[in-house]
């Protein structure tokens, strides 16, 4: 009896010790992206994104790969969330453009094969669409570099399950946290991890008295209503 105790007490800590260790990678990640500048706050004059929302805050995942330790820890931290939540993964497919270099340093680091996709098949060539080779049934993890709508993912799943892939899920480095993302991956049936979140960011960002109060107020607001928040 003493044994069992025992050994249910350290299952009971190994996993508590795991989530705290998760925490902590995540919230690295979020003071690596803010340190390296690659999420731009700026209320005063918003960005506009290709849906046509303005928004104060604009994630610029492109920019770590010009950092090699930062771009090193990103990459082993995708390898390592696909060996955890996705063990039997067989094929890694990168979303064009952002989710191309993600992808080939995550297979390459998993050895695996790798593919990457296209919003829309080519136009000229061999009019391609899917670039790489793949089998069907494979079962394949969709690497993004961020998840806002779920828009383009969601067409990225059509695409592969027309080749008769088997989707395992998808993961990217950050996820703004939309509801109409949660709603597009659940209309598919496809599960999504990310590194980094909105809500993760914004409170590291508060800890580091990188933003004010003022700032504060309108990163909430814009995230309650994006589409109408410039208005």
């Amino acid at each position: 009896m003493a044994f069992f105790v025992l050994f249910t007490h350290n299952i009971s800590f190994w996993i508590y010790f795991a989530a705290i260790m998760s925490n902590n990678n995540h919230q690295l990640i979020a003071e690596r992206l803010l340190q390296i500048d690659a999420v731009k706050l700026n209320v005063a004059e918003p960005y506009t994104w290709a849906s046509g929302w303005k928004s104060p805050i604009y994630c610029d995942n492109r920019k770590i790969l010009s950092f090699p330790f930062i771009r090193d820890h990103i990459k082993s931290e995708l390898s390592n969330l696909i060996f955890d939540k996705f063990p039997d993964t067989e094929l890694i497919a990168g979303v064009a453009t952002a989710g191309i270099a993600w992808g080939a340093l995550v297979a390459d680091q998993l050895k695996l094969p790798f593919i990457y996709v296209r919003p829309t098949p080519k136009e000229h060539g061999l009019g391609n669409q899917i670039e790489g080779h793949c089998i069907a049934k494979q079962k394949t993890i969709i690497i993004e570099d961020l998840i806002s709508t779920g828009k383009s993912s969601v067409k990225v799943v059509d695409a592969l399950k027309q080749k008769e892939l088997e989707i395992l899920g998808i993961v990217s480095i950050f996820n703004y946290g939309f509801k109409e993302a949660v709603d597009a991956f659940d209309a598919v049936g496809v599960p999504q991890h990310s590194l980094c979140n909105y809500d993760l960011l914004v409170k590291t960002a508060i800890d580091k008295n990188i933003i004010s109060s003022e700032v504060l107020d309108n990163l909430i607001s814009w995230r309650e209503n994006p589409a109408q928040w410039a208005r």
